[in-house]
């Protein structure tokens, strides 16, 4: 496969997958509605990088390591739902707020390094993650592809990933969308919380015991 069919592939494909409803989409939701646009846009670097550990490992082979070991899997999705957990009953026990400011923190303050971790960690314990990277880099890729042209595709996915959130941010803060959000901001938290909540039971409820 040459560089430019690969990479027509790869787009196509990643999008879809970004564009899939999942933890990264209900948490980017929800730090854009509660704290406001930047910490919306932080979030979503914060995810591109953690989609970043996903390629190094996958292109080192420890993807098809993990997809391959039962126990591996195990810890990856107890971890991984735990943590989908925990965000989730932070959105749960949002309080109602009375101001709203697109730019400015309208819940509790969180720092650039804070949103920007979160924002990593969820994508990175998101136990479907190795499963797709094997799939995408044994079915798209090859180890005998030169290594500048997997860095490529892979510096492309993580833009993509960052584009589309930042498209999902700035959509959530056009005023008039925000405000319809915003009247029950708080309910929204919650809402999206138990969609969190819900995604980590799911997925480990999966575990085989």
């Amino acid at each position: 496969m040459d560089f430019w069919q690969g990479f027509v592939l790869i787009t196509g494909v990643h999008l879809l997958a970004a564009m899939s409803p999942g933890p990264d989409f209900v948490y980017v939701s929800q730090q854009t509605l509660s704290r406001g646009r930047t910490t919306g846009l932080i979030s979503s670097i914060g995810i591109a990088l953690g989609l970043g550990v996903h390629i190094v490992y996958s292109v080192l082979g420890m993807a098809a390591l993990v997809a391959s070991s039962a126990w591996l899997m195990t810890a990856v999705k107890i971890i991984g739902g735990a943590y989908l957990i925990y965000l989730g009953i932070q959105g749960i026990r949002a309080r109602a707020r009375s101001t709203v400011d697109l730019n400015a923190a309208t819940a509790a303050p969180q720092s650039v390094s804070t949103a920007l971790w979160k924002g990593i960690l969820c994508n990175v314990l998101n136990p479907k993650a190795p499963v797709y990277f094997v799939s995408l880099f044994t079915v798209v890729l090859s180890p005998e592809m030169p290594m500048w042209q997997l860095a490529v595709y892979g510096l492309w996915m993580m833009l993509l990933q960052a584009l589309w959130f930042a498209a999902v941010v700035f959509l959530l803060s056009v005023p008039r969308i925000n405000r319809r959000f915003q009247a029950a901001g708080h309910w929204v938290d919650r809402i999206l919380g138990v969609a969190m909540a819900g995604l980590g039971v799911k997925v480990i409820s999966t575990v085989d015991v």
